[in-house]
């Protein structure tokens, strides 16, 4: 049997599992009641849709269809909100190997992400995040994307 722990570790583990596939409507699906917001809850998308389309917008396929990513959450301490809400915080790290960039971690920062019990299983209500560190996004965010940053 497992714990409710383990049910909010397996939705952030599907999450890993999804982006790195390049399944961005996989994502959206998984944060199908949940909005994304910046650190300071600025709400940046909400529900499948959107939360596709930033996705799909933001990050660049590349030949296999994927970003050529690994991410990886770790450090997830969670807290209890209420009986039926749990908060998750979590470093992540995101690695990149492209046929022009070596293997490399390319964005690290935290995930706050709280979850909400349905009468069948655990879902991502909501996602703060934070992106503490940068490396090189050339090869991961898309063309008009990076672009954008560039130009800054």
């Amino acid at each position: 049997m497992l714990s409710d722990g383990d049910h909010i570790r397996n939705l952030l583990g599907t999450y890993t599992r999804l982006i790195d596939a390049g399944d961005f409507d996989g994502v959206g699906r998984l944060f199908a009641d949940a909005t994304l917001c910046t650190e300071d809850g600025t709400v940046v998308a909400t529900g499948a849709t959107e939360i596709a389309r930033l996705y799909a917008g933001t990050t660049r396929r590349h030949e296999d269809g994927t970003p050529l990513t690994q991410h990886v959450v770790a450090n997830t301490v969670l807290e209890p909100i209420t009986a039926e809400a749990i908060r998750a915080t979590s470093n992540y790290v995101v690695f990149q190997v492209t046929p022009t960039l070596p293997f490399q971690p390319i964005a690290a920062g935290s995930y706050i992400d709280t979850f909400v019990r349905t009468e069948s299983a655990w879902r991502f209500a909501e996602r703060r995040f934070t992106l503490g560190r940068t490396g090189d996004l050339s090869q991961h965010l898309a063309t008009s994307l990076h672009n954008l940053e560039e130009s800054r």
